[in-house]
């Protein structure tokens, strides 16, 4: 049986731990791979790699490290297809779904390969009498990032591509359910000329989180998962007193005005619903008709439309969407469906017990519609994570306004109009982190900021762009005066009197 090993100073770690978790292919059911649960031993061993090359990694200028940026951009686009296939065989998302996945991520190791202007500091001539001030932003050392099963290339690069770029050595620790393409990704930094030790990857489970998050080399963490695992590690990350950024759970809503086109709604919905089995923080599993007559004639398009879904292997390359990744995420899923139904809601289109020729034991799940969701349900309230797709009604605007902002998740919201007040009026008033306007999944550019708001995200900075910038740096400020009139008394390299001028050697860049 395959083990898929940490990456500790360049190389496998040699494991310590005795434990191990299975990866399964989510295709076929089938065991495929083990992966070591480390313990705070292999995680030591890290830091400890780290520290030894971290100084030097921040005193190379960053036109430097951005090199190794650029040409780590390179690898990845040279390996797209392998990479692509080995995360779908361990994710089950489709092949599409997994280029984009690594597409997005390398967007911010573009944003990274700017980090000599990023890096910028910030300079006031004249601040007082011959008194000039001047700040720079200095790596805090060593990051770490606890990233989720659903992105396994795009999240470790938006956390590690920054960090490192600003002069950090980062340490890894991805869901243990597909590990495989984070650690490929730090086998083509190290191609790509990083030091060992300055992108890590070590394995774990609880005991391992706890680790980094007690650890006091550790400077900053990052985090993104579920909601209250997300609101442990802030506190106890806080509490060690460290950075902390932890990006939690979603319930995404998509309002759907009267003057709407609802072709391109149906078309939009189909994707941000129902993508990659709706394992994202950021899909539209919640769909908030205004008015009874938009509610009816937008459920009349979305039946036909999900009939027309293909559910398929993820290689194949005509399917809408494959399988979740295990078979207890299936199950959780299929239980939601249930309570929905216990609950109250009309059950449309019902996509348990959804199997595939030949694949029998693979973890699918049919797309699944509810129709007249109320925000009482538990099945509202909490996120499914699923191909689950709830038709909640709103009699008017100020309803569909209250929805999401009452909710106690605030990742991203949308809202479909032709009416520009109605789309202004919306994204000012709604109390959610990012929104989008007929755009569907609302994911901002790599060089502006991710982040939602409530119980979507803990911590004051958002990940990526020049919010993720401030986040892997710290400010030190300088403020000089030199007086006037006095001279160094160096020797001349002639051997003669010093001459002032002589003081000031120019040295070489590059």
């Amino acid at each position: 049986m395959r083990v898929i090993d940490h990456v500790i100073a360049g190389v496998g770690g040699g494991t310590v731990a005795g434990r191990h978790g299975d990866v399964f292919d989510p295709n076929s059911g089938a065991v495929q791979a083990r992966v070591p649960l480390g313990t705070s031993a292999d995680l030591d061993r890290a830091i400890a790699a780290a520290q030894a090359v971290q100084p030097a990694w921040a005193a190379t200028n960053p036109q430097r490290r951005a090199r190794v940026m650029f040409r780590f951009k390179e690898l990845v686009e040279a390996n797209m297809d392998a990479l692509a296939h080995l995360l779908s065989s361990e994710h089950g998302k489709v092949i599409a779904d997994s280029r984009g996945d690594i597409q997005r991520g390398l967007e911010v190791i573009e944003f990274a390969c700017g980090i000599p202007h990023v890096l910028k500091g910030e300079y006031t001539h004249g601040a007082g009498p011959g008194i000039d001030v001047y700040s720079m932003r200095l790596p805090i050392g060593i990051g770490a990032g606890i990233t989720p099963f659903n992105f396994p290339a795009m999240i470790p690069m938006w956390m590690f591509g920054v960090a490192i770029a600003c002069g950090n050595a980062f340490i890894l620790k991805p869901s243990e359910r597909d590990p495989s393409v984070p650690v490929r990704l730090a086998e083509l930094m190290l191609e790509a000329g990083a030091p060992e030790g300055i992108l890590q990857v070590v394995h774990g489970d609880k005991e391992m989180v706890d680790a980094i998050l007690d650890h006091p080399a550790i400077g900053a963490v990052s985090f993104v998962g579920s909601s209250d695992i997300a609101h442990h590690v802030y506190r106890r990350g806080v509490a060690a007193g460290k950075r902390v950024q932890a990006m939690g759970g979603a319930k995404n809503h998509g309002i759907v005005m009267p003057d709407a086109d609802l072709d391109q709604v149906v078309a939009d919905l189909s994707g941000a619903a129902f993508g990659s089995a709706g394992e994202r923080c950021m899909a539209l599993p919640v769909v908030v008709p205004v008015g009874e007559a938009t509610a009816d004639r937008l459920r009349e398009k979305l039946i036909p439309a999900i009939a027309a879904l293909r559910v398929g292997v993820s290689t194949d390359a005509e399917a809408h969407y494959g399988p979740v990744v295990n078979a207890a995420h299936k199950a959780r899923v299929e239980q939601w469906i249930q309570t929905g139904v216990d609950e109250g809601a009309e059950l449309v289109v019902d996509g348990r017990g959804f199997a595939l020729q030949g694949h029998e034991e693979g973890f699918f799940i049919g797309p699944t519609l509810f129709d007249r969701v109320t925000p009482a349900m538990s099945a509202y309230r909490e996120e499914i994570f699923g191909p689950v797709l709830q038709i909640v009604r709103a009699p008017e605007f100020e309803t569909a306004v209250r929805l999401p902002s009452e909710h106690q998740y605030g990742n991203g919201v949308a809202i479909f109009t032709r009416n520009g007040h109605a789309a202004r009026e919306f994204a000012a008033r709604v109390q959610v982190g990012m929104v989008g306007i007929n755009v569907p999944i609302p994911v901002p550019v790599a060089y502006h900021s991710f982040g939602g708001w409530k119980r979507s995200a803990f911590g004051d900075v958002n990940q990526h762009g020049t919010e993720g910038v401030r986040f892997w740096t710290r400010v030190k400020t300088v403020t000089q005066r030199w007086p006037g009139g006095s001279t160094l008394p160096l020797q001349a390299e002639d051997g003669g009197p010093a001459r002032t001028h002589d003081a000031f050697v120019i040295p070489t860049m590059g």
